[in-house]
Order: C-alpha cells, then structure tokens, then sequence
C-alpha cells in the first residue's frame, strides 16, 4: 500500500471537513465585534469567550483570556517538544464597523455565499484569515501530527489601534517566546500568482478641529463676514498636496528610501494590469505622485489622505447655518525610516502655521505605528516561501503592502522575534468597506498552505 505523502494526507482530510469549517467561520462572522463603538463592548468580549472555547476544543493547553485595559488579548499553547520551533498565530477578532449599512446587498453580520465568496464583516480582516491557523492547527493534530509548537496571540483591538497590545506582551513577555510570529491579514497578487507581503507602511493618523464663532450661525445674517470653518478646512487640506500629488509638508520626505533604477526595475515586473485595475475600481484614471508607478504609489511612497470630513447641518432639507465647527480625519501611510511621531509634530506644525486668523485649529494624534521591513533570508520566511510553492505550484513573488499592520514593528522591539506575513486576501475583498468578503478557495488554500508551513519550518529546522 503506497503511503500518502503530507501532502496529500492534509489535502484529502480537509476535503472531508470544508463543510464543518466553514460553518464554523459563519458563526464567528455573525458576533459583530466591532471595538471602535462602545456599543458593542459585550459582543467584542462574546467573541473572544467564543475564541476562548473554541481553542480549548481543539487541544490548547493554558488557554486564558489576558487581561488589558481593553479587550482581552487569547492565549493557548500547544508545546510538544522545547526544542521544536514555536510559532505564535497573531490574528485580531475584532473588526470595522459595517457603515454605511445600506450600501451592503447583504446583511453585514449575516455571512452569505455568493459566487464562492464569504460576504461579511471580517471575513477577509481578519476573522476569516486568522481561524485558517485554528483549521490548520486542528487538521494537523488529526492527520500528520503538529511538527512544530504553536501558542496563540489573537487581540481585540487591532481596528482601533492595538494600543493594549504592548503593555500586555511587556507583562506577558514570557509566555509569547518563539522562533517566528505567522500573520494572515494581507492579500495575494492573485489567486494564481501568490505572494508573501515583506514590507508594509507605517501610519500616522490624527483629527483636525476647525472652530470659527462660539456658536452655529445664520448663514443670511453672517454670511460673507466671519470665517466659515468647512470652507478653511477645505481649503487648508487643499494645500497640504499640490496637483502632482507631493505633500507639501516640509521636511516630510527627508527620511524616505530612495529605491535605485535596478530596484523598481524589479518592482515593475509584478504583475499589473492598469486597466483591469481602473475596471475593477469604476474610474477613468489614476492619480498619484508625478513620477511613480500605481504599485509604487502603494508600497514604497508615502501617501496623505483625508478619511473623513464633517460639519455643519447634514440632514434632510435645508437650514441655512453657518457652524461653529468642522472636522477632518486624515491619515498619513509612511515607508521605512519614517517615524510616525516624527511625522505627526510635522504635520501638525505645518497646519497651524496655514491656519487664518480668525479660526482656531486643534490636530489630536491618534493611533499610528512604524513602517517595516522583512528579511527574505530567515528560516521563517524560506518555510512560507515552500509551502506556498508546494500548495499553489509556483514559487510566491516577495511584494511589499500598502497597508500598516503597526504591531509588526511592536513585536520586533518587544520580543525580537521575526515576522512572516502569509495573507491570503485579495486587495479586491472590500475590506474595511460595505460588501467586504472572502474567496472560499482562499480560505481553504490558507488551511492548507499554513499547515505545510509548519512542516517546512521544522524541516529547516532539523
């Protein structure tokens, strides 16, 4: 009798078992966690029990919830051997919120199938991505055995910031030792051509508050003789980007890599289809940097965008008034060798210096984190590189994101431990937006490759 090889043990288990996982993602998907609204502080707390309970069903020992000042961050480990190598899952349970609700076709927290895709939210950030590493552990222990340790790191606050992560690995600091930390919350090049995120932008992230006369005003009686806060803030975030795309920050770009000719040469050869690109997004054009390409816009740029803008009377019908206030989020994704506070006391220097007299401006910080970089060279990453190759049948080309995962550079200074980020998203799963969803080949292709990277680490490892 010919023995089936790893391979093909977890292919043919995971086959029996599609059903049973996916039902079990949908009711993870129904428990709206969503950490940014205070409203839902008892389903964020439901998910993580849920999260709790779930691990303690498939074997974890120590299982607990870690108390923070937020939500509480899961731990579990499975330790069969010290001297295996120990990978911790990071992944977080909580997720955006749904708005604007009457944009989704689906209910946001009734996960729905359509066109073998998993409509939800979380289901591609990151709920879906992080319990493949629950599937992936479970389908090991019934098929091949775990070759390597695994310990859990699943947090609540991941949306908003992650801003008790850090003081609960410095108090915990013992607990999450290991050779590498495995995240799945980035997206492939495509579901043919896979890829392994190795850098990721920083952001720096802050809100404006533009305030003219103590009180609303009626816009006949004062109209054209005070400042109008929405029309300065309008016309404030105008000068911060002139019309070729450059921030006009100063010193803003004193920090950022140059890349040589060589270099983007390389770059370049992603694959990329503009037009699809502009299809798949419903517009005529581009539009960034003068001299860059789209996938160097998006990953070794620096970009400023507004996120949100609001002020004055935005109901239904009319009423002609003059406000008191106007607001501004904005967010500022940066490269390597840019500091977030750095950049942060630059631009808040720059806005109050163009602020007019007769308003006052207040920039508040609020969450950001440090641009990264990964090294093609560790056994970790040489381990994702092979199961990737092994599952999808092609070697996966190393790409950079335009995303922040702040917590990357969190866990280099905190437990000097490397990092692989093995995603399997697409850009196109509308995460953070309405109809956000997940490829069911995704999910089941992340099962299966994670379970071989735990065998190709340990090869590496002898």
């Amino acid at each position: 009798m010919q023995t089936l090889t790893i391979h093909q043990q977890i292919l043919e288990y995971l086959e029996t078992q599609k059903d049973k996982y996916l039902n079990e993602l949908f009711e993870l998907l129904r428990i709206p966690s969503i950490s940014a609204d205070t409203q839902y502080k008892d389903k964020v707390l439901q998910t993580a029990e849920w999260l709790k309970n779930h691990a303690i069903e498939l074997g974890f020992d120590n299982v607990q919830l870690l108390e923070t000042n937020g939500f509480p961050v899961l731990y579990g480990e499975k330790i069969i051997n010290p001297k295996f190598p120990t990978i911790i899952i990071y992944g977080h349970y909580d997720v955006q919120p749904a708005d604007p609700i009457d944009l989704w076709e689906t209910p946001a927290f009734e996960p729905t199938v359509r066109d073998g895709k998993i409509y939800a939210r979380g289901a591609t950030d990151d709920k879906g991505q992080f319990f493949m590493h629950f599937k992936a552990f479970e389908l090991l222990q019934k098929t091949t055995g775990l070759p390597c340790n695994v310990k859990l790191m699943i947090e609540g606050e991941e949306e908003v910031g992650s801003p008790n992560l850090g003081p609960c690995l410095k108090k915990y600091k013992d607990l999450f030792q290991g050779d590498v930390i495995l995240i799945s919350d980035t997206s492939l090049i495509s579901n043919d051509i896979p890829s392994i995120t190795t850098g990721l932008r920083g952001l720096a992230y802050l809100e404006i508050e533009v305030t003219g006369p103590n009180r609303d005003l009626h816009s006949g009686t004062y109209g054209g003789a005070v400042y109008n806060p929405i029309n300065v803030l309008c016309q404030m975030i105008a000068k911060l980007k002139d019309d070729d795309g450059v921030i006009q920050i100063p010193h803003f770009y004193d920090d950022v890599i140059i890349y040589s000719d060589e270099e983007r040469k390389l770059m370049a050869e992603q694959p990329f289809d503009l037009e699809e690109y502009k299809k798949a997004l419903d517009i005529e054009e581009v539009f960034g940097e003068k001299g860059y390409s789209t996938i160097e816009r998006t990953s070794i740029r620096p970009c400023l965008d507004v996120n949100g803008i609001w002020g004055g009377y935005i109901g239904e019908g009319a009423k002609t008034v003059l406000p008191s206030k106007a607001y501004a989020k904005i967010s500022m994704r940066l490269v390597p060798n840019q500091d977030p506070d750095k950049i942060t006391q630059l631009f808040t220097d720059y806005f109050l210096s163009i602020a007019p007299k007769g308003v006052k401006v207040k920039v508040t910080p609020h969450h950001g984190g440090k641009p990264v970089l990964i090294s093609l060279d560790s056994d970790a990453y040489k381990a994702a590189s092979r199961a990737m190759e092994t599952s999808f049948g092609k070697t996966p080309i190393p790409t950079k994101g335009g995303g922040s995962i702040p917590i990357v550079a969190l866990f280099n200074e905190i437990l000097n431990t490397p990092t692989v980020l093995m995603g399997f998203g697409l850009d196109s799963d509308a995460l953070h937006s309405p109809n956000e969803h997940y490829g069911i080949f995704n999910f089941f292709k992340g099962i299966e490759t994670i379970a071989l990277f735990h065998h190709e680490l340990k090869k590496i490892h002898g």
